[in-house]
């Protein structure tokens, strides 16, 4: 099971390739991804990256977490997964016990 990190605070000429090659120092590196604004393809200065083990995870988060990579220091943390059991709120109002369709 891959142990996904968000990294944040990435420089906009980052690549995916180096995001990767950055984070297998730390330990094996199963994905890497920048994510890009979908109209224009330009980064929007964040990304994920899954690490092989919690321990691979834990190394790199502590490696990298306040670095200076290409000019921008990364922001590195434990993601957390759509499936973690957090409740999350909807913003609306709660209901009154009566489905409204």
């Amino acid at each position: 099971m891959a142990h996904k990190l968000f990294i944040g605070g990435l420089s906009f000429s980052t690549s995916e390739e180096r995001l990767r090659e950055l984070f297998a120092t730390a330990g094996a590196v199963e994905t890497a991804a920048v994510v890009t604004d979908r109209d224009t393809g330009r980064s929007r200065g964040f990304g994920f990256v899954e690490m092989a083990t919690a321990e691979d995870a834990d190394a790199a988060a502590k490696k990298f977490n306040g670095q200076i990579v290409d000019g921008r220091t990364l922001k590195v943390e434990v993601a957390n997964s759509a499936g973690s059991g957090r409740a999350r709120s909807s913003g609306g109002r709660g209901g009154g016990g009566e489905n409204r369709w």
